[in-house]
């Protein structure tokens, strides 16, 4: 037989990417996907039914109900499975609730759609899978089918290093006999009980969300590989710390090819909210770094009392502002008439805008978040100072990194009831906006911005252990052949 001949009857390398149906779980795997397929492999997503149905149900045949089969965007085949949930009872059900359902659903209709789609005579060969933290499940299914498997950590390093020690038991954490006690973990400043992230403390009420990471953690031996929504350069320390114990590889930043300064057409990410573009015609009558943008991610909803503690400290600033805001069913929330009327040649409020187009604009000076790592990482990567105002799991630490690791920005200092008042909301606004503080920070995060990008260049350190990881994955379905 010829080699032309072997080349051609050698089956097509298969990636399988699994996701939570959430938008900040489903892109940077997209985005990894998109460097995977550019590096020669084939790659499919599955998500949820319920991702099909917030994303794409409007691009198929409006005459039919049921769910396609497939579907292909930029060049990666998408299928989606059950967890359970019934659409019409999306918004009923708690978090708890859901994670539960997944935990009993998911693992069947994953299960069947592997089998269906590339065991069952299926001419693809799977030759990974890489699943988020939040289906740990995934992974035990790779194992009984005996498929490699690899976890995209979707958070940063630091995280997946405090996770890891804690739910390994190898450093002391608060408890509740102890609940004031600091944590020292190599590579990062002494973190006190309010920089770690919610799920490991003691007043942790999302239970099943804390199981899930301890699953994940406990039975890291079944992944062949960690890999991180992060760049070495921004993390060095803790990725170095971890080397000898469980190592994480970095694959990012998975954002955004505009943030790269690379084609946005080219991007591969999902918007599950319509977002509103009149805020950019806004934006452009701005002068350079005169904007605030405020928004909490896709997730959080503020309560009312925090709602107004900010507006109070906007009206007060009379600096220029964004405001993306939404409650849980994704509407407008409505402030007091009077702020509205009091701050409207200043203000803008919409309830979701192209977040990336925002940060990159001239106009935007910082950046009030929650810091949730995407959009830290989106931040950076855009080159914009932050005021972090953090809410729950990972967000404690991030901003913590954001303030006192990375230098980029202030995060807000809550009272003994952990409410921030808007006095000190101002204050940050006023040391960063035409602060004294603003061309420090301007300076570090533009250096950070500048490493993202040869992070994610052709031959940078991402770019490398991408590189790396496609060649172990064709190795192993060489030897599994």
């Amino acid at each position: 037989m010829s080699s032309s001949q072997d080349q051609e009857t050698k089956p097509e390398i298969h990636v399988l990417l699994v996701a939570f149906s959430a938008q900040g779980h489903i892109n940077p795997l997209l985005r990894l996907g998109k460097s995977l397929l550019t590096k020669g492999l084939k790659v499919t997503l599955a998500t949820t039914e319920l991702v099909y149905h917030r994303v794409f149900k409007s691009t198929t045949t409006p005459t039919t109900t049921a769910i396609p089969t497939s579907y292909t965007t930029n060049g990666i085949d998408i299928l989606f499975f059950s967890d359970g949930l019934d659409i019409t009872d999306e918004g009923n059900v708690t978090l708890d609730e859901f994670m539960n359902l997944i935990a009993k659903f998911g693992p069947i209709s994953l299960t069947n759609l592997i089998k269906n789609n590339f065991l069952n005579n299926s001419p693809k060969k799977l030759a990974c899978i890489i699943n988020n933290p939040f289906v740990p499940w995934v992974t035990n299914i790779a194992s009984e089918l005996n498929i490699p498997s690899a976890c995209l950590w979707i958070q940063p390093c630091s995280l997946y290093s405090i996770y890891y020690r804690f739910y390994n038991n190898l450093n002391h954490f608060p408890t509740l006999e102890n609940p004031e006690l600091d944590v020292e973990i190599p590579g990062l400043p002494l973190l006190k009980p309010q920089d770690l992230p919610s799920f490991i403390l003691p007043t942790n009420d999302i239970q099943t969300l804390s199981d899930v990471l301890q699953e994940m953690f406990q039975n890291m031996k079944k992944l062949k590989w960690v890999l991180a929504n992060s760049f070495y350069e921004l993390e060095k320390d803790v990725i170095d710390s971890m080397a000898e114990i469980f190592p994480i590889t970095t694959v990012g930043p998975l954002v955004p090819p505009s943030l790269l300064g690379q084609d946005q057409n080219k991007d591969v990410g999902i918007e599950m909210w319509k977002p509103q573009d009149s805020c950019m015609e806004w934006l452009n009558q701005k002068p350079p770094s005169s904007v605030i943008y405020i928004s909490f991610g896709s997730l959080i909803t503020l309560t009312e009392k925090q709602m107004l503690s900010i507006a109070k400290a906007l009206k007060n600033s009379n600096k220029y502002f964004l405001w993306a805001m939404k409650d849980e069913e994704g509407d407008e929330v409505h402030l007091p008439e009077k702020f509205i009327e009091e701050t409207k040649e200043k203000g803008m409020i919409v309830t979701w805008c192209p977040q990336t187009r925002v940060l990159v604009h001239p106009a935007i000076a910082c950046f009030l978040t929650h810091c949730g790592w995407n959009s830290t990482l989106e931040a950076i990567t855009a080159g914009v100072p932050m005021i972090g105002y953090p809410q729950w799991t990972d967000q404690p630490t991030n901003a913590k990194l954001v303030s006192d690791v990375f230098r980029i920005g202030i995060r807000l200092k809550p009272d003994s009831e952990g409410f921030v008042e808007s006095e000190e909301v101002e204050r940050a606004i006023e040391e960063i906006v035409g602060g004294v503080k603003f061309e420090e920070f301007k300076k570090n995060v533009l250096e950070l911005k500048s490493a993202a990008r040869e992070a994610m260049a052709d031959g940078g350190s991402s770019d490398r252990n991408i590189q790396t990881f496609v060649d172990e994955i064709l190795v192993s379905a060489e030897n599994n052949n």
